[in-house]
């Protein structure tokens, strides 16, 4: 039975996330519709990250087992065509080995957050970034960010309702740059906990707009303690960029 790697680009404003969850709208409900439509089959595609709901995804990657061995391109297409119109696309399709797993076969994990610092509203992005009026330091968080890379706790920035066993996660990489207006949050990491991206943007929103201090920031880390931080930013600007192997 052969294995897919499908590469995945959706808008996550229609959807509960990337979980099924009842007869909810979710991506990969969606997929699965996609591929039973295509071939008769139902199955499940299992994917490398479970995005929250309203969190969009540039490089989302999944796997499915179907029966028939079928071209890659074909996969790719015949998805995409089922999926239509919902904001879904099967970037690639590739055949992998039975040992790949979207999964835990994965090494890192990329997102970027947007932030739009303008004082007037969002038109064309309005859901896909978060519009901030006050003035952002981008500098000053980008200096307190470096105080979450590395090996940590996270228990602060970690969702009351997260799953995984151990707060203590390796964040890799945390940078903030700024393009004009636009100020992007980049994370990388084996795996997050469950709205950890958020939370730390909320946190270095803070410390952009002078509420907070990279100490403050420091400080809230070492307190593990979720009622310590700040508001978890809004899920429209958070968007799943790549999955490595």
């Amino acid at each position: 039975m052969p294995r897919y790697k499908l590469t995945i680009e959706y808008d996550g404003g229609p959807f509960v996330g990337w979980q099924v969850q009842g007869s909810a709208p979710s991506v990969q409900g969606a997929l699965m519709g996609a591929i039973e439509a295509f071939c008769g089959e139902r199955v499940k595609v299992g994917g490398a990250g479970r995005t929250d709901a309203g969190v969009h995804a540039l490089g989302q990657v999944a796997h499915v087992d179907l029966a028939k061995d079928w071209d890659a391109d074909t996969v790719r297409d015949a998805i995409t065509a089922h999926l239509r119109p919902q904001p879904v696309v099967v970037l690639a399709a590739e055949k992998v080995s039975d040992a790949f797993d979207a999964r835990f076969s994965a090494v890192k994990r990329h997102y970027r957050y947007c932030i739009v610092n303008r004082r007037a509203d969002l038109a064309l992005e309005r859901g896909r970034a978060w519009r901030l009026p006050r003035p952002l330091d981008h500098k000053a968080m980008h200096a307190a960010a470096q105080h979450l890379v590395g090996r940590h706790d996270f228990t602060t920035f970690r969702h009351v309702d997260c799953q995984a066993k151990s707060p203590v996660k390796t964040l890799d990489r945390l940078d903030v740059t700024r393009e004009g207006e636009r100020v992007s949050i980049c994370a990388s990491a084996r795996s997050f906990l469950h709205s950890q991206v958020r939370s730390m943007v909320g946190a270095l929103v803070f410390v952009g707009e002078g509420r907070w201090s990279a100490d403050d920031l420091s400080a809230a880390l070492a307190a593990r303690d979720r009622t310590v931080c700040a508001p978890v930013a809004p899920p429209g600007g958070l968007y799943l960029v790549q999955v490595d192997y």
